[in-house]
């Protein structure tokens, strides 16, 4: 019997307690839901800073979520962004040199076997700093296949200083300080070593190298056949490999423009060299191969210019070098 009796108590209380929660509840909601449509300021920002408080926990969670995965995409779109504004770069072996690609524009530099040649000329009416022909000799290197084109400036530089705008015409308008430049970004982006040619270098290329048959132009003893010049140019350049190539394969090297070389303007001296670099300081740079508007005495392979270094032109541009 009085275990009956507390069993009842126990489950009086129990029901007792309840309804004072549901009592609790039912006080705290009628007023949430009557709460006048018209409110003060106070009032509303009271109940915009309390809003969140109220929300449940699933929703909460959400949030949550929601703001993780936005942090992570723009932590993951940042990184993405930057790599997208470098150029790709590739480089692959060819029968002749190495192909590079860069920003989606591929240029060849051609190998040339190191030898021996006589550098200048001996002819009565050559000019007077082509004397006196000296024994150079050289180790193997590698120089653009091509004068730098438009397109691979933009690409490296992302802009073009050109007089006449074309991807497939030779650069110019560029200073031999302008093409430090870009060949200090080129060789950032490909891990490369590029650099101008020395200007023995540059003649014993333009010969056609250990291939050399002693024409004289870049490939031909007949200028049109190989170079764009005053008697054929229309006043303006060309695009890079609309001529015959050399004995080694390279275009352009009479003729079209003018090309910066690494040295310091000098005189020959008579004794054999190795490996000559030029003088180790001047005023002015070497520039070498004649123009569109240059005659055909200028297109000689071993013609020589000197230039300042700040200079730029529409008869100027580059040929890289490795």
């Amino acid at each position: 019997m009085k275990t009956k009796i507390l069993f009842v108590l126990v489950c009086l209380l129990t029901c007792t307690w309840a309804m004072g929660q549901t009592t609790i509840r039912r006080k705290t909601n009628p007023q949430q839901q009557t709460q006048p449509k018209t409110q003060t300021n106070t009032q509303s920002k009271k109940q915009s800073n309390t809003q969140p408080k109220k929300q449940s926990n699933t929703q909460q969670n959400r949030q949550t979520q929601s703001g993780s995965q936005q942090s992570r995409q723009n932590s993951t779109s940042q990184p993405a962004s930057s790599a997208a504004a470098k150029p790709v770069v590739t480089k692959n072996n060819v029968e002749n040199g190495i192909k590079f690609t860069v920003g989606g524009v591929s240029f060849t530099m051609v190998c040339v076997a190191g030898g021996t040649f006589s550098m200048g000329s001996s002819d009565s009416e050559a000019d007077s700093d082509e004397q006196p022909v000296h024994s150079v000799t050289l180790s193997g290197y590698l120089i653009g296949e091509t004068e730098v084109t438009q397109a691979l400036w933009l690409a490296v530089m992302g802009s073009n200083p050109s007089n006449w705008k074309g991807d497939d015409l030779p650069v110019e308008r560029v200073s031999w300080d302008d093409c430090r430049e870009f060949i200090g970004k080129l060789n950032v982006l490909t891990g490369a070593s590029f650099r101008l040619p020395t200007e023995a270098e540059w003649e014993y290329a333009a010969r056609g190298g250990n291939k050399s048959v002693g024409r004289k132009y870049s490939g031909s003893d007949t200028i049109g056949e190989v170079a764009w010049y005053d008697g054929n140019s229309s006043n303006k350049t060309h695009a890079v490999k609309s001529k015959r190539p050399n004995e080694l394969g390279l275009y352009d090297m009479s003729g079209n423009v003018w090309e910066w070389c690494q040295d310091w303007y000098g005189g020959y001296g008579s004794g054999s060299q190795t490996n000559p670099t030029g003088p180790s300081s001047g005023s002015y740079r070497v520039r070498r191969g004649g123009s569109w508007r240059s005659n055909a005495w200028y297109c000689r392979v071993s013609d020589r210019l000197d230039f300042s270094p700040v200079s730029r032109v529409s008869l100027l541009g580059l040929r890289l070098a490795l």
